[in-house]
């Protein structure tokens, strides 16, 4: 690999807006769900399908309190991570399932052994969630795959992730970085969208915005900016339970944003002059 990454290094197509929907929590531990948000994903026309996989006994205590205490149902964070586990013959479903509807399936780990689990399921293309970037120990694990892997901001400055920018360089493995602010939902205001051309000139990589804003307009804008990637939460109903609804999508609002995207990435692709553009509406 060459000091500059692009699309093409990561396995898509240089040139494109790469559109990820994000599940994260939203199947509630609904294996249904799961499969149900792949095929909703899918069908609004998106590039990939993200989840998170947590091992409540690879990452949590018995007793790790609530930071934020959100459901009435599971007494500790234990509880929660314990009731959003799949099987890894489940994961494999997931990613057979995701394969067969033309997304590219991937999910964030959060412990060695989510990696190893979703290793096996045969994850290719890694995403790694803001608050991980600072855990040697799962990083050393995903490098050691030698597969494409994807950096998240929201809880770091630039210069957090220049070692590991450095890092997937030297080794010669495809990477990108996503701007993010971790607010949820996130106000125009903190979208951060100039980040997107700092992160672009300094990480010479694909970059793209994880967006929390709980609508469309900040991916549009993102689009527009030339982001190379676009990731989303999603829910069925803004009124449904998990700590992402606020800033997640509707599936009907989902495939909007894929919709614009894809018309933004055209315009920008044709490029037209004035002339063109003055000619093409001559007799009009």
């Amino acid at each position: 690999m060459t000091d500059t990454c692009t699309l093409k290094d990561l396995g898509f197509v240089d040139g494109e807006v790469i559109v990820i929907g994000e599940v994260g929590q939203a199947h509630d531990g609904s294996l249904g769900a799961a499969h149900a948000y792949i095929d909703a994903i899918a069908d609004a026309g998106a590039d990939v399908v993200k989840f998170q996989t947590h091992i409540a006994a690879a990452e949590s205590t018995l007793d790790e309190p609530w930071r934020v205490k959100f459901s009435r149902q599971d007494a500790t964070r234990f509880d929660y991570w314990r009731r959003m586990e799949f099987t890894e013959s489940q994961w494999q479903e997931l990613a057979t399932h995701a394969r067969d509807r033309g997304l590219v399936f991937t999910s964030s780990p959060f412990s060695v052994e989510a990696v190893e689990l979703l290793q096996r399921a045969g994850v290719r293309l890694w995403k790694i969630a803001s608050g991980e970037i600072y855990n040697p120990v799962l990083l050393d694990a995903v490098f050691d795959t030698g597969d494409p892997v994807l950096f998240s901001s929201g809880m770091s400055r630039l210069s957090e992730l220049d070692p590991l920018v450095s890092r997937a360089r030297e080794a010669g493995i495809a990477h990108g970085c996503f701007q993010c602010t971790s607010r949820y939902p996130t106000p125009a205001e903190a979208w951060g969208l100039s980040v997107i051309d700092e992160m672009r000139e300094r990480f010479r990589c694909p970059v793209g915005l994880s967006d929390h804003s709980g609508d469309i307009y900040a991916g549009l804008a993102a689009a527009a900016r030339g982001a190379g990637m676009l990731e989303v939460h999603v829910t069925f109903d803004r009124r449904a339970f998990g700590p992402d609804v606020p800033a997640s999508l509707t599936l009907d609002r989902f495939a909007d944003l894929v919709e614009g995207v894809r018309q933004v990435s055209r315009s920008l692709a044709a490029a037209p002059g004035k002339d063109d553009l003055a000619e093409s509406t001559a007799g009009l």
